[in-house]
């Protein structure tokens, strides 16, 4: 469990970050000039060759599958987007299956991502 000061000295971290990227920068788009097929291409390099037919032909049953499986498309978009400089995992195929509860070392209850197939770290 933090103490009182390790959770202010957290609060000042992310009032500085904030003075320097403030909340209404994140409505920026970013840049989408780019050929997704593409960005696909190059996230399927060192994956096992056998299966990327499988991971498309899955990533096509529907929209919400192809998000699910192109965060390198979402990533190319925000990569220009102002950075806070904060960084942490992040997650792609970030939907509610993929999170659950679990417990602290302190026996307290958290809910985070469980699955880490496609994270990274990012800001």
């Amino acid at each position: 469990m933090a103490t009182t000061e390790e959770r202010g000295d957290r609060r000042e971290s992310g009032k500085s970050a904030r003075s320097k990227v403030p909340r209404g920068t994140h409505s920026a788009i970013g840049n989408v000039d780019r050929d997704p097929v593409d960005l696909l291409k190059i996230s399927s390099e060192g994956r096992v060759r056998r299966l990327v037919p499988l991971r498309y032909g899955r990533m096509i049953e529907s929209p919400f599958a192809f998000y699910r499986g192109s965060a390198i498309v979402q990533a190319h978009d925000l990569a220009g987007t102002p950075n806070s400089g904060l960084h942490m995992q992040i997650c792609g195929d970030c939907h509610v299956a993929n999170f659950g509860g679990f417990a602290t070392p302190e026996r307290a209850l958290v809910f985070d991502v469980n699955d880490f197939d496609e994270t990274s770290v990012g800001p």
